[in-house]
């Protein structure tokens, strides 16, 4: 849209819309989730603090608003706001639910509102699929992962590890649940095809010390996992959900982060390790120095990755969706949404 439109147009893109766009391209949308760290890593982005609307009353919930800037390719403004609910889980519902705005880079105007749950999910897991990828690069694929969580962000972790061609002999899951452990083991059987052994763990020493590649996507809001001896075997650790690792896991190991500012803070296990020893010495560098080679981590260590999740991911993805959803013809305009559009009345 340019200035001179002088009505804008505003859409609506559902749930189902954005997994049609989404489904089966996750090669395509590593590729995309690359190039947005790469805009930001040459500074072509606006990644404001994230803010956390935070309640008394309910002190396990949140509601957290990411708003960005990002060029390159994608070109476009806007904001996710994304809540979590823990206590969803137990009504059988998600704990997360998103909608991320858009707008036009030009005037302003949003463009569009998309449900957002799964453009999350998708750059949470690909941005974690591309860390595991250029992490091990130059060596042996893991062979076997073992997943702490049995939520949407496990599966979807998962399914984009598979989709850009991993595959294991072992999957061990953990989870404060048996029901939910369950349940992500028959999924994980399933989506294996039965080519891999799937285990369920009692106890989270015996998934860390049976796994090379660890995914960590729970809700945990405190450090549950403490001793560096359990990854004496130096796994690759994907600390998607931040808060799982004590500060001495963190600093027995080598650290990369996706942005630091925004990494070491809200009580992150990297945040809680910087007011442990009071420096920042203890990161390696950001994913971004790795994917230009400018670092390269030590492999004499464990190896963690632990992704704050930057807005300019979202707006990639999203805008992605929205020009997928445009070029097909099928976005659901709502007509009249701006009705006061004369300057002077």
């Amino acid at each position: 849209m340019s200035v001179s439109e002088t009505a804008p147009s505003f859409a609506v893109i559902s749930g189902s819309q954005v997994h049609r766009a989404l489904q089966g391209r996750h090669r395509d949308v590593v590729a995309l989730v690359e190039a947005a760290y790469r805009t930001h890593g040459a500074g072509e982005t606006v990644n404001p603090p994230s803010y956390f609307l935070r309640f008394p009353d309910r002190p396990t919930a949140r509601i957290i608003a990411l708003p960005a800037s990002i060029g390159g390719d994608s070109r476009v403004d806007g904001i996710k706001w994304i809540s979590s609910f823990p206590e969803n889980v137990a009504a059988g519902i998600p704990r997360a639910s998103a909608v991320l705005i858009l707008n036009d880079r030009d005037t302003g105007y949003p463009l569009a509102c998309l449900e957002s749950s799964i453009i999350s999910a998708t750059r949470t897991a690909a941005s974690a699929a591309l860390a595991a990828d250029r992490l091990t690069a130059g060596g042996e694929r893991p062979r076997r992962i073992g997943i702490f969580g049995a939520g949407l962000i496990a599966r979807y972790v998962y399914d984009y590890l598979a989709g850009t061609g991993w595959s294991f002999d072992e999957i061990g899951v953990f989870d404060l649940s048996a029901e939910h452990a369950g349940g992500f083991a028959a999924h994980l059987r399933e989506a294996s095809g039965g080519a891999a052994k799937v285990t369920v763990h009692d106890s989270a020493e015996d998934a860390v010390r049976g796994s090379d590649l660890l995914v960590f996507a729970t809700t945990a809001a405190t450090p549950h996992v403490t001793d560096p001896a359990w990854f004496e075997h130096r796994p690759l650790v994907l600390h998607v959900s931040l808060r799982d690792l004590s500060p001495e896991v963190i600093l027995a190991s080598a650290n990369i982060v996706d942005d630091v500012e925004h990494c070491l803070k809200a009580d992150t296990s990297v945040h809680l390790t910087e007011q442990r020893v009071g420096h920042r010495d203890f990161l390696d560098g950001t994913l971004d120095d790795v994917l230009t080679g400018r670092v390269r981590p030590d492999r004499d260590r464990p190896v963690v990755f632990s992704p704050f999740g930057l807005g300019v991911l979202d707006l990639a993805v999203g805008k992605h969706v929205y020009d997928t959803v445009r070029a097909a013809g099928e976005l659901a305009v709502v007509d009249d949404f701006f009705h006061e559009m004369r300057r002077y009345g």
